[in-house]
């Protein structure tokens, strides 16, 4: 009866998923419904006993077809986006086979994928076989235990008798905005962040690292951490790793790359340099639900030497680790204890369409960005924000407050796509991390754009011309 039922819903999975890919031809993006009005408009509330058959089908597809469309080629919001084939088989075989990550004894020969995967992206970067890796639940996640790591590295105390020393933590002031929740996770302190600041480009300046570290070594304080960039979130720079890493090793300081956005460039031959110098970093991190298209979530962190990895995440729990040893139950390097595989869909994107295939992915979306910041630079009405070498290309248009552009193209459902700052500067910012978008689909927003503004020149303040 169970199997007979699964058959059943896999079928009106396939109806759902067939409507959504015919709807987003026609409907790229929703007009979006209130948030005070979404348990009523879409049927959400739970009651003692379930819809008909009929009813449910109806609400799923409503609900389905209303959500914001992350595929579509109006989606220029997040730092996500598109859809890998490959990728999501692998997404959806792990729901079907639903192992958890923790022992061998559970998830067989899954650990193989994911010590595969992970042994394979370390030689990339450059560590040696004495690596550790994990897949954490996402980016905070990742920067949160490499800050763990960290601590322990710098103290082996501290994990039994908890923080009792002034630890100092330094990051970028256009750095993730994880690094100060998770200080205050650590027990290190939100206000034990120092916030460094950055050049033109949005890289950290090593000198004011080098002299904010010298000043906390003058009050007695114990800098520990310090986390580089590769690829900053609104401007998509990257920190010079190698500059900043003979800082940290003047003063024996752990250095964590933090590369959720732009760290998959090292599968890239032309884009690799802006990696240059991880290979000395102590940890490293990247998403590959972001450059490389995979669903969320799917993110890795690496530290050089595995025995930070174990010293912070391991605990005994004899009722679990029954069987193998170490290296193959998993959850003795793992924040998490049950941990669902997001190494498999990477796995099958991989496997299927090689190193090569994923270099061309990562070498389109540079392409891509390189299509549209060509654009903005040559158009007399928009302003540039954003440099080469950037997967964000940040500019305003005609003087328009970019908060009030971006919200009424969103509000009208025909773009999404945000806005950030830096340096003072407010813009609207695109991103190319859809590698399946073509350069004709970065043209089109433009025109999209240009044409609602001309549509709706009454609803615009040029900022510009008020502040002459």
């Amino acid at each position: 009866m169970t199997q007979i039922m699964i058959e059943k819903d896999l079928v009106l999975f396939n109806e759902l998923v067939e409507l959504l890919l015919e709807d987003e031809l026609v409907n790229p993006v929703v007009e979006p419904t209130p948030p005070e009005d979404v348990v009523d408009v879409f049927d959400l509330g739970l009651s003692e006993f379930g819809s008909s058959e009929e009813s449910f089908r109806k609400i799923l597809k409503n609900l389905a077809l209303q959500t914001p469309k992350t595929a579509s080629k109006r989606f220029f919001n997040q730092l996500f986006g598109g859809r890998q084939g490959k990728a999501i088989l692998g997404d959806l075989l792990s729901v079907m086979l639903n192992n958890s990550m923790y022992t061998y004894k559970v998830a067989g020969p899954q650990v193989g994928v994911e010590k595969e995967v992970l042994a394979e992206c370390a030689k990339m970067i450059g560590y040696d076989s004495n690596f550790g890796g994990t897949f954490p639940a996402g980016g905070s996640m990742s920067n949160f235990m490499a800050m763990i790591m960290a601590r322990d590295h710098f103290n082996k105390r501290i994990k039994h008798d908890g923080v009792a020393q002034k630890l100092i933590a330094y990051a970028s002031e256009i750095s993730h905005y994880s690094n100060k929740k998770n200080a205050s996770f650590a027990g290190i302190g939100r206000n034990n962040v120092r916030i460094i600041s950055c050049n033109d480009r949005g890289e950290m300046i090593p000198s004011e690292l080098d002299k904010m570290i010298q000043e906390d070594l003058s009050k007695g304080y114990s800098p520990f951490y310090v986390t580089a960039t590769a690829g900053t979130t609104v401007v998509g720079s990257y920190d010079d790793i190698e500059a900043l890493r003979k800082v940290t090793d003047k003063y024996n300081i752990w250095l964590h790359v933090d590369g959720a956005y732009g760290g998959a460039a090292f599968f890239s031959k032309k884009y690799k340099h802006l990696l240059n110098g991880v290979e000395k970093a102590d940890s490293f991190s990247f998403n590959a639900h972001k450059m490389l298209g995979t669903p969320l979530t799917c993110s890795l962190l690496f530290a050089k030497d595995k025995k930070d990895l174990t010293y912070s995440f391991d605990n005994a729990a004899d009722y679990l680790y029954q069987t193998s040893d170490d290296d193959y139950n998993l959850g003795k390097t793992s924040l998490q204890c049950g941990r669902r595989n997001d190494a498999l869909k990477f796995w099958t994107l991989w496997k299927s369409i090689g190193t090569a295939g994923l270099r061309e992915i990562v070498d389109q979306l540079f392409h891509l960005a390189n299509t549209a910041r060509n654009y903005v630079d040559q158009h007399p009405d928009y302003q540039l924000y954003t440099f080469e070498d950037s997967l964000s290309i940040g500019f305003n248009y005609k003087g328009i407050d970019p908060r009030l552009l971006c919200s009424d193209l969103y509000e009208s459902g025909e773009l999404m796509v945000g806005y950030g700052q830096f340096k003072d500067e407010e813009f609207v910012r695109l991103i190319s991390v859809n590698a399946n978008f073509e350069d004709q689909d970065y043209l089109n927003f433009f025109s999209i754009l240009e044409k609602h503004v001309e549509q709706n020149s009454e609803r615009f303040v040029n900022i510009s011309s008020l502040k002459s």
